[in-house]
């Protein structure tokens, strides 16, 4: 299951990861806090909790997993229980990241096309709601994990590392949950957030070209339309990249479906197969870095919040200085 994990490219990958995503994402999260983006409390509530959730991958998946073990191979972090925790966390915090995402989704879908639902639904209390259902099922769904692993091998008494029992492959139960796990994550989601954009694009030309009709020459100058754009950019530019960093784990799963070859931990850095298991890992990793950069070329008030943020301990310096 998470054996030592090597090879160059991945060594050095990794770091680079962990080095961009925890600071952009704790950016991401102090910049969306002080809700001066511009945004409805709804809408960063939402933004937060996926930059929280998107940190939480970078420490847990990257850090603590990957670097980890490349690095640390003969630390505590490679032990069987802290390896089977550490798995648990992995899947949880990564199925929270993919979930919100969805609900976000979901969120921006009713406010568009669902009117009637809008001020039922899209408002800060149901936010905060689902959430915490999200977080919560995320948990609750991965704790299993923790008592599929065994040693994948034992060193002086010492358990290292963690492979999948046997019954895991073997045992309706588990067979059913396997086939559950990866169904929900990401193949589902997938698949919704592609079908939700499809008709949200569908309703905006529609209400677009109304709305062109009714205002004629006026619509040029229309801050609804205006307004309407800088929401669906950010929307839709967070979903492509979703989609687009996910579609290699997709195919990787469905080619282990059809092939029926199980995942596995391989010796052979060179093999076609572990190059598409660890990049598929790899790049959904990454869908965990780059939301502050869709924020930032989406939103021209994040943008300027975030020279702010930065530039903040040089203008406290210099008031310093002249005090």
């Amino acid at each position: 299951m998470h054996g030592p994990v090597n090879g160059l490219f991945f060594a050095v990958c990794y770091p680079i990861l962990a080095a961009i995503g925890a600071p952009a994402n704790l950016l991401a999260i102090i910049i969306l806090s002080r809700g001066r983006c511009g945004l409805s409390r709804c809408i960063t509530y939402y933004l937060v909790a996926i930059a929280v959730s998107d940190f939480l991958v970078i420490i847990t998946a990257v850090i603590l997993n990957r670097i980890g073990r490349i690095y640390f191979a003969n630390s505590v972090l490679s032990t069987t229980p802290a390896c089977a925790v550490s798995i648990v966390l992995v899947f949880a915090t990564r199925d929270g990241s993919v979930w919100l995402t969805v609900a976000f989704t979901i969120d921006r879908f009713v406010a568009i096309c669902c009117q009637s639902l809008k001020t039922r639904y899209c408002t800060e209390k149901t936010a905060l709601r689902v959430i915490g259902i999200v977080c919560a099922l995320s948990c609750a769904k991965n704790a299993p994990l923790y008592f599929v692993c065994q040693p994948l091998y034992i060193l002086d008494g010492v358990p290292w590392f963690c492979d999948r029992r046997s019954t895991y492959f073997t045992m309706p139960a588990w067979k059913a949950y396997d086939w559950v796990d990866r169904i929900l994550t990401p193949f589902f989601p997938f698949f919704l957030i592609l079908l939700l954009n499809v008709l949200t694009v569908r309703h905006i030309l529609a209400a677009s070209r109304a709305r062109r009709r009714l205002r004629g020459s006026e619509s040029h100058g229309d801050p609804e339309m205006a307004n309407r754009k800088r929401s669906i950019i950010l929307l839709f530019t967070i979903a492509l990249s979703f989609l687009l960093l996910w579609v290699t784990y997709v195919v990787h799963f469905l080619y282990v479906r059809i092939k029926g070859k199980g995942y596995f931990n391989s010796s052979d850095f060179k093999d076609p197969q572990y190059i598409l298991q660890e990049t598929a890992n790899m790049l959904q990793v990454v869908s965990s870095c780059n939301n502050v950069f869709i924020y930032a070329v989406a939103q021209t008030k994040f943008r300027e919040e975030m020279k702010n943020v930065l530039t903040w301990p040089v203008t406290r310096f210099t008031r310093c200085l002249k005090h």
